[in-house]
């Protein structure tokens, strides 16, 4: 509260003189025991935060002659039940927010703007919007309390999170003068069950509805052309949508995770499904692709584990890098129209036309001779695939190429391999034995990880760097022999391979990341191949070992002095020279 308007305070209410023309920033802001306020109908101007945390203020008039109230003016009033806005007032963006006490309110009808005028007003259950508003932006996010609104047909745009987060309102009806609405402008409105979208909408825009977990039916009618990225990611409950036939966009992850839908029918008017657009539909069973699709994103079904079958059409000319059907554990057929310009399917693999790419695979698929690729996510939780045979034609398997498949269990990688990449056996759990070929110089992040029933793994010589949680979560794993090759080994590479009872470290070894073997609880040996302790020290001070002191430590012979009198080396059970 600024000093010059103490004089205006009479116990528990202001009196403001006649004559003042404007109330300034902050005059009463943080008065919270003030509860009433006269203002002369002299005052046209109420400044930023001119009330705001006044929480004792019950009621206020604002006279006729007022006709700005800048943002923030009432801010936090918690207490605040009945307001009157004069009639000439324009703007009332951001005047209200957090006052939870309010309601309802009478809006005149002089009001163009109501950006963020009531965010965070949760105690408000109705509102009227004059017809002299043309925009919703931000009004009323985090109108908890917000079940019923009426939108006139003067308003073009619901824009940017106008009602967010409103979980009391079951239903809105959308004029058909409203052209966009905006990102996240209804998120989180987990009371809304159904909703029609009018044809003058243009764009759904990013998020729109985001959250909707109780939003079971969506009718968007003839107009709209553009479902933007992620506009009903998550609305778990619902079962029905109408897309017409005017929509040439589905965008990224716009279906993502509606785990209720079943079914739904992409009109021919679609050009493109972009990347995740319905991935984690697990109980969507059927889909069809119609001919007027050009591009379909990675990943667009990616983890839709009721899917059986895919039919692409010979119109799509463009398949994002990231496998389409990815962990669609139940998919059982691919078919491309013999026509397709781009794509081909093989023993029930989708390819590349000329075949050196494998894109995506089935629990039934094969690989055939002459794929050079296996591409990202072509495999990836296909738990069905208990053998695959890996051509020498292939020379890389790509970014989780066969992770989760859980009923994988062996696998023969062939030398012309030169490149794995990684993730590409990530949480593999039945796998129990891997080799890995000659032509790999590096096994990369988290390759093998959660492969929990791997009991051996032969690393060859042209091995150089086993990267970061490369065979973490290996708890089946119970030896492993680092070639003389290996000179870094990365953090948490052996992380909770509580099975491993000895491990050595050739002296090839330079650098060692941290905790590499933490949480190794049944380590037991320890074979070291440096001959300066000091050396092995740097490398091993932060590789967090578990209970050195049950640990047996072999070392070269003659050295067997200097590592016992090491103050690391030192608290090892024992030390035993080795040949």
């Amino acid at each position: 509260m600024k000093d010059s308007y103490k004089q205006y305070i009479h116990g528990d209410k202001a009196i403001l003189p006649y004559g003042l023309q404007e109330i300034e920033e902050n005059a009463f802001s943080e008065c919270s025991s003030l509860i009433g306020i006269e203002i002369p109908n002299t005052v046209t101007r109420i400044g930023r935060k001119a009330f705001s945390g006044c929480t004792g203020l019950v009621s206020i008039i604002i006279p006729n002659n007022v006709t700005r109230i800048e943002p923030g003016a009432f801010s936090g009033c918690s207490g605040l039940i009945n307001i009157e806005i004069s009639n000439r007032v324009t703007e009332i963006c951001g005047v209200f927010h957090d006052c939870t006490g309010l309601t309802s309110i009478e809006i005149p009808d002089s009001v163009t703007n109501i950006g963020g005028a009531f965010i965070g007003c949760s105690g408000l259950t109705s509102i009227v919007i004059p017809n002299s508003v043309t925009e919703i932006c931000w009004s009323f996010g985090g109108c908890t309390g917000l079940a019923s609104v009426e939108i006139p047909d003067s308003v073009t745009q619901i824009g940017i999170e106008a009602f967010k987060g409103c979980v009391s309102l079951k239903s809105i009806e959308i004029p058909d003068s409203v052209k966009e609405i905006g990102y996240e402008a209804f998120r989180d409105c987990t009371g809304l069950t159904s909703i029609v979208i009018p044809g003058s909408v243009k764009r759904i825009g990013e998020k729109a509805f985001r959250g909707c977990t109780g939003l079971k039916s969506i009718v968007i009618q003839k107009g709209t052309k553009i479902i933007g990225q992620e506009a009903f990611r998550d609305c778990t409950a619902l079962a029905r949508i109408e897309i017409p036939d005017s929509v040439t966009y589905i965008g990224s992850n716009a279906f993502s995770d509606c785990t209720g839908l079943t079914s739904i029918e992409i009109p021919d008017s679609v050009t493109a499904i972009a990347s995740g657009a319905f991935v984690g539909c697990s109980g969507l069973i059927n889909i069809e692709i119609p001919n007027s699709v050009t591009e379909i994103g990675g990943a667009a079904f990616s983890g839709c584990t009721e899917l059986t079958n895919i039919i692409i059409p010979d119109s799509v000319t463009e398949i994002g890098p990231v496998s389409i059907i990815g962990r669609c554990s139940n998919l059982a057929l691919i078919k491309v129209s013999s026509n397709n310009p781009s794509y081909k399917e093989e023993y029930g693999s989708l390819l590349s036309k000329n075949g050196e790419t494998l894109l995506s695979g089935t629990m039934n698929s094969k690989i055939p001779g002459g794929v050079t690729e296996i591409g990202t996510d072509a495999f990836s939780g296909c738990t069905g695939l208990t053998s695959i045979e890996i051509p020498n034609s292939v020379t890389e398997i790509g970014y989780h190429a066969f992770s989760g498949c859980t009923g994988l269990t062996s696998i023969d990688i062939p030398n012309s391999v030169k490149s794995i990449r990684d993730e590409a056996f990530l949480g593999c759990s039945s796998l129990t034995s891997v080799v890995i070929p000659n032509s790999l110089t590096r096994i990369e992040v988290k390759t093998f990880q959660g492969c929990t029933s791997l009991k051996s793994v032969a690393i060859p010589n042209s091995v150089t760097s086993i990267r970061n949680e490369a065979f973490s979560g290996c708890t089946g794993l119970t030896s492993i022999e680092i070639p003389d090759s290996v000179k870094f080994i990365g953090t948490y590479a052996f992380l909770r391979c509580t099975g491993l009872g000895s491990i050595e470290i050739p002296d090839s070894v330079t650098e060692i990341g941290d905790s590499p073997f933490c949480e190794c609880t049944g380590l037991i040996e320890l074979r070291i191949r440096e001959k300066n302790p000091q050396k092995m020290e740097s490398l091993l001070r932060y590789a967090h070992l578990e209970n050195l002191h049950q640990i047996a430590l072999f070392v070269p012979i003659g050295t067997g002095y200097a590592y016992r009198h090491n103050e690391f080396f030192g608290q090892f059970k024992e030390v035993i020279p080795m040949l």
